[in-house]
């Protein structure tokens, strides 16, 4: 069991990219799924989570906005939306599922078990 990520790419300013994290092996339906960046030189930052258990979706204030979520249980896939990039968006991406499964965005106790292997989305003009 695994996510597979995909749709990194290089875009201009003010575009657009769509990041899809496949689940395989395992039904992503009822996982919180996160968001997760690292910009080079920086640490790993949150963009965002969303919970299907109690329908909360949260993203860090840089992306607020311009990024959005949403998943296709039929496809077994979660969708990160990127509009209007910035040079600072670039960084490699990251998905992964909450553990356990069902738990809120909110719980104090999260933490994130499966982890895509990361794409790399380069905002350059």
């Amino acid at each position: 069991a695994y996510l597979v990520e995909s749709g990194g790419g290089v875009v201009q300013p003010g575009g657009s990219l769509r990041l899809s994290c496949e689940a395989v092996g395992f039904s992503l339906d009822y996982y919180t799924v996160g968001w997760f960046r690292r910009a080079p030189g920086k640490e790993r930052e949150a963009v965002s989570c969303s919970s299907e258990s109690d329908g909360i979706t949260d993203y860090a204030d840089s992306v607020k906005g311009r990024f959005t979520v949403s998943r296709d249980n039929a496809m077994n896939t979660a969708f990160l939306h990127m509009n209007n990039l910035k040079p600072e968006d670039t960084g490699v991406y990251y998905c992964a599922t909450g553990i356990p499964r069902g738990i809120s965005c909110h719980d104090p106790l999260i933490d994130f078990g499966s982890w895509a292997q990361g794409t790399q989305v380069t905002v350059s003009s």
